[in-house]
């Protein structure tokens, strides 16, 4: 599916339309050049997903954990930015890979592409965010 996004707005809106579709253990990848609205598409994941505190890209933590009450159970959205990780140990001493594909947790992985390895053999959702011009986005999910 193919989606344009002219401003950051849009940009949040249809994460709020992606989070209505999310199941546990999913893992969302997100591809795309720096300031392409990764982080901007995960505020809109989490407002879709009732989270009320402020999303910040969790560039220097490497992982942000937010919780969210949905209708029957607590539901974890796990932010991994992988910008400026050395390598996969990295994640796997601050426990990520505990979350990749857990039950009762949603994981978004920026810069995707720097932990192949360890999301070789999991379930994921590819989200391409490329530039249209200077403002618009084209969002590719596949």
């Amino acid at each position: 599916m193919k989606l344009l996004s002219a401003t950051e707005k849009q940009t949040q809106k249809i994460g709020q339309k992606l989070a209505l579709g999310l199941k546990d253990g999913d893992i969302l990848c997100l591809y795309g050049e720096l300031g392409a609205g990764k982080t901007t598409m995960v505020k809109g994941l989490a407002k879709g997903l009732g989270i009320k505190k402020e999303i910040n890209s969790p560039t220097f933590a490497l992982m942000n954990i937010y919780k969210t009450k949905t209708r029957l159970k607590t539901v974890s959205l796990v932010h991994i930015d992988t910008y400026r990780l050395k390598n996969d140990q990295e994640l796997i001493d601050i426990g990520a890979e505990d979350y990749l594909g857990a039950p009762d947790t949603i994981c978004v992985v920026e810069w995707p592409e720097k932990i192949k390895n360890l999301l070789k053999n999991k379930k994921t959702v590819k989200i391409v965010m490329e530039y249209e011009g200077k403002k618009k986005r084209i969002i590719t999910i596949t």
